[in-house]
């Protein structure tokens, strides 16, 4: 027997507003979640794994963490459902990468930021021969010598490469860049003064600032950190303007639903907020931030307006 047309007009707007509610999220989850995120052991690592504990409780899923390198990362991001099912922990490099090089995804018009996670303040420090004790001092001599001094950083576009740049195009000095395949290599070079200063988070040089072996001259945030108390930042001590910290951001891919962003957002938030989190992230070098999705956004869009005049100027590329 055929229904009457208005029990079909019901049944099937009946199923329009279940579907409508399962696009939005009302339902969210119901399945597990997976962070996508960068090498195994590393701080970003830590921080994504730190969040996936928090957040699974509360969300009454499981939350796994799967680690893939930076560009693969972000990658399988852009392209996943925007279902809530799929986030992301990565830092710089998804946003800079595609500055660098050409790459598969849009690092704005792909993902949906969710929360900033954290921020490791860069760290200026100079071998203790350097006659310099302060920025001031240290642009002076720059000046007076241009293209005799240098300094160290891993790969071409690295954190610490383009704070290197931003310093000499900030301050208007000569020194050159000597890379390096990794940071134990750098560090080691420092320490015995083939080179003169890099631009770091603090953990790779902490424990040789300590011992007196390097000297730190300046934090590379907009404040004072509480990582490195007692140090003034590079913009208070001869480098007005000058911030070159490292964040870290909790993205889902690009059109996910309002619903589903901001119960990220407030979870995230909450185990970001905790005291345990703060100690834990204090511990690998970082400062525990959280935001909102919009502050989050922002972040990025001032980070790649900032690094991509730099990269744009120095000609910084990576094949």
């Amino acid at each position: 027997m055929l229904l009457p047309h208005a029990v079909i007009w019901m049944f099937s707007g009946g199923l329009m507003v279940l579907a409508a509610g399962m696009v939005s999220g009302q339902d969210y989850p119901n399945k597990p979640i997976r962070i996508v995120t960068s090498g195994l052991g590393g701080g970003t690592d830590f921080v994504a794994r730190l969040i996936a504990e928090g957040i699974s409780g509360p969300l009454g899923q499981s939350v796994v963490v799967e680690n893939r390198a930076n560009i693969t990362g972000a990658e399988i991001g852009a392209s996943a459902t925007p279902d809530g099912y799929t986030l992301v922990v990565q830092g710089q490099a998804l946003w800079i990468g595609p500055l660098l090089q050409k790459l598969s995804y849009d690092p704005v018009k792909d993902f949906s930021p969710i929360t900033l996670s954290d921020r490791s303040p860069g760290l200026l420090s100079v071998h203790p021969s350097l006659p310099v004790t302060s920025v001031k001092e240290l642009i002076a001599l720059a000046k007076a010598k241009p293209g005799q001094l240098n300094y160290a950083s891993t790969a071409a576009g690295s954190a610490g490469h383009l704070a290197g740049e931003l310093f000499k195009a900030m301050a208007g000095v000569n020194i050159v860049w000597v890379p390096y395949k990794s940071m134990a290599v750098a560090v080691t070079d420092l320490l015995s003064s083939r080179v003169h200063m890099m631009f770091t988070s603090p953990s790779p040089v902490a424990a040789h600032i300590n011992s007196g072996r390097l000297k730190a001259l300046a934090v590379a945030t907009a404040q004072p950190s509480p990582l490195l108390p007692g140090l003034p930042t590079v913009a208070a001590t001869g480098l007005p303007g000058y911030e070159a910290a490292s964040i870290t951001v909790v993205f889902a891919p690009a059109k996910t639903p309002a619903s589903i962003i901001n119960r990220l957002n407030r979870e995230s938030v909450r185990v970001l907020s905790t005291e345990v989190a703060k100690k834990k992230i204090f511990s690998i070098g970082a400062e525990a931030v959280g935001s909102s999705p919009q502050e989050a956004a922002a972040a990025i869009k001032s980070d790649m307006a900032k690094y991509g005049k730099v990269i744009k100027d120095a000609g910084i590329k990576v094949d």
